[in-house]
């Protein structure tokens, strides 16, 4: 394992979702991950903590910063690595989950990271496989990384995650990001509004603990920290605003909307940014926008969520 750093063994062989993690457990991940945030400024980047640990990436949607970065990940902690794309593999031929997943097993693999566009599919394969499962997005139900990489990302900038408000601003029915952050944050001591529009907000949502707002100007107002949403597309069959254009002109953030306020807020984004819709790209690169140091720490809170789980592999 990595010098100077102290394992605190999660409570949980796998990384399902936020929603059942221990408080604890996220405080030891986002713990350690700020040790690996110091290693991977180093100009060497590479540890052993996972020389012998074989890592399979099933991604059975398309993803781009999601897979770079747990593929990055795991080659910074020197484990070796598996892609697999369900587009060129037995997938495509019919195959089930449980034949892929099991023949890749059959390869000696310790841990499997996996994106499906069905809610519940992690759950479902951690209860019929013999190995580590971490969670990278299963349909609208959770994305337990990217919340952990979200509010690693605001404890930096801000210093703490106690009483600071945030608000999830866009497609909150679709997001898989909105429902792991609301439960993250919750559980961390922050405050959390949600805001959109009504067609966009799921019925259940006022159960979870978060204040529901319509208007983003109050939304902005309220908030230290705007968390910006894209519209799933592709995960909506139905027309739920009237155009784009109209969305754009209630819930995009502009220059001039940021100027507007008596305050100065962080703007973050899980992407993939569409630009000129949820932010334009004067408030995406702008002082105010975290954007790029949240992609850089998702890599040092993957590192963390995999050295963690793998160091139950003695217990």
């Amino acid at each position: 394992m990595t010098k100077d750093l102290k394992t605190h063994r999660l409570s949980t062989r796998h990384l399902l979702g936020i929603k059942d993690l221990q408080t604890e457990d996220i405080l030891h991940i986002l713990e350690t991950a700020e040790h690996f945030k110091e290693i991977i400024n180093r100009p060497i980047k590479k540890v052993p903590s996972l020389r012998d640990i074989t890592i399979a990436n099933l991604f059975f949607e398309s993803s781009t910063r999601t897979r770079v970065s747990f593929e990055l990940a795991e080659k910074r902690l020197s484990a070796d690595v598996v892609n697999f794309s369900a587009s060129a593999s037995s997938v495509s031929k019919g195959e089930t989950l449980i034949d892929t997943v099991n023949n890749i097993l059959a390869m000696k693999v310790d841990m499997v990271v996996m994106r499906h566009p069905s809610p519940g599919a992690a759950v479902f394969l951690s209860n019929h496989v013999d190995a580590h499962i971490i969670n990278a997005g299963d349909g609208t139900h959770e994305h337990p990384t990217q919340a952990l990489l979200d509010a690693f990302s605001i404890r930096r900038e801000t210093g703490t995650l106690k009483g600071i408000r945030v608000a999830i601003v866009g497609d909150i029915r679709h997001s898989r990001v909105a429902l792991s952050n609301i439960f993250c944050l919750l559980k961390l001591g922050a405050e959390v509004m949600v805001c959109g529009p009504p067609t966009l907000m799921p019925k259940y949502i006022g159960d979870l603990g978060v204040k529901v707002e319509y208007s983003l100007k109050k939304a902005l107002a309220w908030c230290d920290v705007a968390n910006m949403l894209r519209i799933q597309s592709e995960r909506q069959h139905l027309a739920f605003f009237p155009s784009l254009r109209e969305y754009v002109m209630q819930y995009g953030v502009t220059r001039h909307v940021l100027d507007g306020l008596k305050k100065r807020i962080i703007v973050m984004h899980p992407g993939p940014i569409n630009r000129g819709v949820e932010i334009t790209s004067d408030v995406a690169d702008s002082d105010q926008s975290i954007i790029l140091q949240q992609v850089e720490n998702g890599v040092a809170v993957r590192m963390a969520v995999l050295y963690l789980l793998a160091a139950r592999q003695s217990m």
